[in-house]
């Protein structure tokens, strides 16, 4: 009965405090609604520029796969 009283005493005070600092951790990294305009700005760059790559590729890649010679 001992092991039992330890364990409720030590482990799970430990993982509650583990789990409240990993909540923490994620919402802080979850805080890009509040970035500047700046960062905002940026970030869409960054996906157009991700995404005329991507039709690019696909482009390229249809292309490719019509010259490609099946058996």
């Amino acid at each position: 009965m001992i092991p039992w009283l330890i364990f409720a005493l030590v482990a799970v005070p430990l993982l509650i405090v583990a789990f409240m600092a990993t909540r923490r951790r994620t919402a802080a990294g979850e805080r890009l609604a509040t970035d500047g305009a700046q960062q905002r700005r940026e970030t869409e760059a960054e996906f157009a520029e991700a995404e005329a790559y991507e039709a690019k590729w696909r482009d390229e890649d249809k292309d490719r796969f019509h010259q490609e010679r099946l058996p």
